[in-house]
């Protein structure tokens, strides 16, 4: 029995549940976009997609990594927020996860406000920092959307003229 179109099967699958990950921000999307790149490449005896664009791809997961933990931090801090204030948008982006598109882009932004009003931080300064981490959010994600669609489009090219 040939299992190649099983790898091929489950490499597609992590592809898709990657591109979901990279959206929801508790799932680790293009690592796993990773994976099922590699899992393609191994299935086909790494006869077209080679050790060097792999490690071109391994290369923008680590980027990838990078953006994502620090675009909302680094938001976050751009304003004038608290560590506190960090966790809590990271906090209410893992609980927004629960409550469709509007917890995912609203989580973040509620977790820093409640967290620098528990730090005793007025609400001029928690609303900036909610707002700081927000905005980071947003940016990494769309920065590690861009990131997923240019390993796909390598990966693709490498296939198609290969």
């Amino acid at each position: 029995m040939d299992w190649t179109i099983l790898w091929w099967v489950i490499a597609g699958v992590l592809i898709i549940i990657g591109l979901v990950g990279t959206v929801f921000p508790a799932l680790p999307g293009v690592p796993v976009i990773f994976a099922g790149l590699l899992l393609a490449a191994w299935a086909d005896g790494f006869a077209t997609v080679g050790w060097g664009t792999l490690a071109v791809l391994a290369v923008l997961t680590i980027i990838s990594v990078i953006i994502d933990l620090l675009a909302a931090a680094f938001g976050a801090q751009k304003l004038g927020a608290s560590p506190r204030a960090f966790w809590g948008a990271t906090l209410g982006a893992m609980i927004g996860i629960f409550f469709g598109l509007a917890g995912i882009i609203l989580g973040p932004f509620i977790g820093a406000v409640v967290a620098e009003f528990a730090s005793g931080r007025g609400a001029r300064q928690a609303g900036r920092s909610g707002y700081g981490a927000w905005v980071g959010v947003v940016i990494g994600t769309a920065a590690k959307l861009a990131i997923a669609f240019l390993m796909l489009g390598i990966f693709v090219l490498k296939i198609l003229f290969a």
